[in-house]
Formats: C-alpha cells, structure tokens, sequence
C-alpha cells in the first residue's frame, strides 16, 4: 500500500499572527513546528505501513524553510518527502492550496500509485478543515472527515468509523480514497535514533508549479477566491459585580435580583 500523508508547516499556537494589511500570517521569526492534527495522519500512515506493508510518502506546501517538517517525517517513519515551493503559492487560500497538493499528488501517483491519502482534520493556523475534503474533490476521490478509528483495511477497501454531529457512523471506502483524521484515532509515537539519523540524510524532492503541471491561475493570492477584508484583535474587557451581603442567604438573594435584572433569568 502506498500512502501520502499531507504535512504543514504552522507556527506554535501562541505565536499566530496575522498581517492587517494582507490578511496573511506573518510566519519570519515566527517559531515553528508541524500543525500539531498532521502528527497523527503521519502516524497513521506509518501504522498501516506496518501493519500491511508499503510506503508512505509525506508532501507539504511551503517555503525553504518547511523542509523542517519534511526531516520530521522521515524521523517519524516516513519512507519519501516532496515539497512544493514556488513563489506561484505565495498567499494561496485553502481552495488554491488544496489544489497545488492535489496536483503534487497526481505527480506521486504517476511515480507510485497511490492507494490512501491521509490528512489533519485541520491546521492550528487557520482552523477550516478544508483542505482533505477539498483534495479528494480535485482529486474526484472518495473522502471520509473526522475519522477517529481505522477498523478494516483490504485489497479493495478501507473501512473507517467517523465523528459526526450527533455520534459517529462506519463507512467503507474504495481505494484510491482520502481521509480527514482527529486526534483520538493513535498517539503519536516519539522519534528514534535511527529516525532522527535517517533524517539528516534524507533526500527532499522539491517541485515547483510547473513541475507538477499546475494552472497558475488557481494558485497564489491574487487567485483565490477567498478574500481577507479585515483581521483584528479583539478587546478583552472585564467587568465584574461583587455581591455584598451579610449572609449568604443574603448574598443569595441579590444575586438572585441582579440575574433578573440583566434578564439572565
């Protein structure tokens, strides 16, 4: 089986900020890591290789300095990394970074037939949970989201059970298929020595748009469809009401008043 499992590059949850002039994330200085929900795709792929044999291949879409996250892959039991770095994403919205993947994707594919592609239900900077669906669909693949347990893997299918508003429900896929997981589905396992000297050494194969044939017209900021109108801050303002009393049915009783004011109850 050959697996791919789809990696970013985000900046650690505490140091998120975006441009108010482009709507853009300001990623220089920025400490980075790999988006927190890819470590359990990755693991997954790298538990099914196991499990049944093959390789997993790990793609990402980023800047020079995304090769971090390509080495933490192959230190996490990857078996090839590719990267997507042309000036052409720069900007690009999950419609047109969904894209790019899925044309890095069809180029694995002509390489090494791809079996299952693997995501993150979504990314620590931006939270959409596009960008699995939205690869099946450029892809014309099956697609299941908030996947939470594998239960059976064959020749022809996977059978996964998935999250939904009100449960969850077991759904079986056809291969080739793409699959959205959370976080309950493994735990990431720690990096060995062995991994993190493979790492090192690792060969990173980087394409630009033109090397995967991709319409440079879905590509970039000025493509997208999505436009970012205005980013801010929002105020924290405290306010609070302390409510005096010289017992605590007192107490009891005026709170009781002050809830009926505000119309609370």
């Amino acid at each position: 089986m050959h697996i791919v499992a789809c990696v970013k590059q985000t900046p650690k949850s505490d140091n998120v900020k975006i441009d108010p002039a482009t709507g853009c994330l300001i990623r220089s200085g920025a400490e980075s890591a790999m988006n927190p929900f890819d470590e359990y795709a990755l693991e997954e792929a790298v538990i099914l290789k196991e499990q049944l044999g093959g390789k997993v291949s790990v793609i990402t879409m980023g800047p020079p300095q995304a090769e971090a996250v390509l080495r933490d892959s192959i230190a996490r039991g990857a078996d090839a990394v590719y990267q997507l770095g042309d000036r052409a994403f720069a900007g690009s919205d999950t419609w047109s970074t969904s894209y790019a993947l899925s044309k890095g994707i069809e180029k694995i594919d002509s390489l090494e037939h791809v079996d299952l592609v693997l995501c993150g239900k979504q990314t620590n900077d931006s939270d959409t949970g596009h960008i699995g669906p939205q690869i099946s669909a450029w892809l014309n693949w099956p697609n299941a989201a908030f996947v939470k347990k594998v239960i059976s893997v064959n020749e022809k299918t996977i059978t996964v059970e998935r999250l939904t508003e009100d449960g969850s429900e077991v759904v079986e896929l056809p291969y080739p298929c793409v699959l959205s997981v959370v976080k309950d589905i493994n735990s990431p396992r720690v990096r060995s020595v062995k991994g993190r000297i493979a790492a090192k050494r690792a060969q990173i194969t980087a394409w630009t748009a033109d090397d995967v044939c991709a319409d440079k017209t879905k590509l970039g900021i000025a493509n997208c469809p999505t436009r970012v109108v205005k980013s801010f801050v929002p105020k924290r303002e405290v306010c609070a009401c302390v409510v005096e009393g010289n017992t605590a049915k007192e107490k009891a009783a005026k709170l009781v008043s002050l809830l009926k004011e505000n119309k609370y109850i």
